[in-house]
């Protein structure tokens, strides 16, 4: 995969979960597939829109694009 050479803006975690809601995931998809509760999917997702600085999933995915931390290839 082509990450970018600085240090990530996400842990591993919050990558994976970011990765799946790209592929339309759900918030319960994601938490069975990954084997973790759905809260602690809700609690990365929202410590990831705090870093960034936005309001949203969408918005936050949008960013993540934007800065290369995600692509959706």
């Amino acid at each position: 995969m082509n990450r970018p050479q600085h240090r990530s803006l996400l842990t591993k975690r919050e990558r994976e979960i970011f990765e799946l809601l790209i592929k339309d995931y759900s918030t319960r998809e994601i938490s069975a597939k990954l084997g973790i509760s759905e809260k602690t999917v809700r609690n990365h997702i929202s410590n990831t829109i705090q870093k960034l600085g936005v309001s949203s999933r969408t918005q936050a995915i949008l960013e993540l694009l934007r800065l290369q931390e995600l692509s959706i290839y």
